[in-house]
């Protein structure tokens, strides 16, 4: 893995000829583009270096050797490893040269009614913006409060808790109860929960709460002891989780589905049962940190084995001295420079609207 801001020496070895790194930079670029190995005849044509097909064969020989391409089939192309990746990304890395301009995302960020509407949007523009599935990660240490809770009848016996933060965060989830439930009793039982504990963080919340239903049954009638059962299994949830907000899941069922991609089904169910436990997903993105800027994690770089066939490229980005996370998780074979100029701008973009600086102002 890479950090921006503390680059690490390339793939390739110092003594390699330039016309090498070319190459590999031109085959990463056609395998990406077009998801088939790269001939040496059309590397010859296509390179610009003017060399013949029998030289560029030899050079990818080398290349295989070096461990930075590979051969699928004996009369196939070559197509880059995870190594033959990292080169070429450490290559964009260096070239990068941010945007300071005022980007249209920016401008709707600036119309976020909170931070949890904030994270979400972002999630939602860089999935667009890159195709993968894009993610934000609220700064570590915010104590959640309550701002407002709802509760609606599914059905007879199943009941949908809804907690807004005071952030803005929403978070639901399905509750079933023994006994059938009025529309009526549970509106009545919601006014009660939002005048108790409105305002007050998440986590005291759910401890008075569990406090109270600890205490002797008879303090309570039927309908608040419903209610505060049904806020306790919610709220457990949300006390414990770091706010994370994800988008475009789907982009990596359609990499499941497509054959030149090659996301196998295991990393799928590896990913989606990480989202299910969302502290785990968090706590693995933020364990590949190693400062704050840009990190791009490629395949076999991934501690997590079930990671493995996904690359990740992500940002920290500033609010009041805490740091969050921001990026997106797709196939090896994704369009790192898309990926990564979505993500640098978006970084750029939350830190300018969280520390109230001007439209497009310069960051450090």
């Amino acid at each position: 893995m890479a950090n921006s801001n503390s680059p690490r020496s390339s793939a390739l070895p110092a003594d390699v000829p330039e016309r090498y790194q070319r190459l590999l930079a031109t085959l990463v670029r056609a395998y990406i583009e077009r998801g088939e190995p790269v001939s040496s005849l059309w590397l010859a044509r296509e390179s610009g270096l003017d060399v013949s097909s029998a030289t560029v064969r030899n050079v990818l020989a080398r290349l295989e050797e070096l461990g930075l391409v590979r051969q699928p089939h004996t009369s196939a192309g070559r197509i880059p490893t995870d190594q033959g990746y990292r080169f070429y990304v450490d290559l964009l890395l260096h070239s990068r040269r941010p945007s300071r301009a005022v980007s249209e995302l920016e401008g709707r960020l600036r119309r976020a009614g909170g931070m949890g509407e904030l994270l979400e949007n972002v999630s939602q523009e860089l999935s667009r913006a890159s195709h993968h599935m894009g993610f934000a990660i609220a700064p570590g240490g915010q104590e959640a409060t309550l701002k407002h809770l709802d509760l609606v009848a599914l059905d007879a016996r199943r009941v949908l808790v809804v907690v807004v933060s005071g952030s803005g965060q929403v978070t639901h989830k399905v509750v079933e109860v023994l006994d059938a439930v009025q529309p009526s009793e549970l509106s009545q039982a919601a006014n009660y929960l939002n005048a108790e504990f409105a305002g007050l963080p998440i986590a005291e919340v759910r401890e008075q709460i569990v406090a109270r239903l600890q205490e002797e049954r008879a303090l309570y009638d039927r309908l608040l002891a419903r209610a505060l059962h049904l806020a306790s299994e919610t709220l457990g949830e949300v006390a414990a989780g770091t706010q994370f907000f994800v988008h475009g899941t789907p982009s990596l069922l359609e990499a499941a589905a497509t054959e030149d991609v090659k996301v196998p089904l295991a990393t799928l169910r590896a990913l989606l049962a990480m989202m299910e436990e969302k502290h785990r997903l968090v706590q693995i993105l933020s364990e590949y940190l190693d400062g704050p800027g840009l990190t791009v994690v490629i395949g076999t770089e991934h501690t997590e084995p079930g990671l493995q066939n996904l690359s990740l490229v992500a940002s920290t980005y500033s609010d009041s001295g805490r740091q969050g996370l921001i990026g997106v998780i797709g196939p090896t074979r994704m369009r790192y420079s898309r990926s990564i100029a979505a993500v640098d701008s978006a970084s750029r973009a939350v830190t300018r609207v969280l520390i109230g600086d001007e439209p497009g102002g310069d960051l450090p």
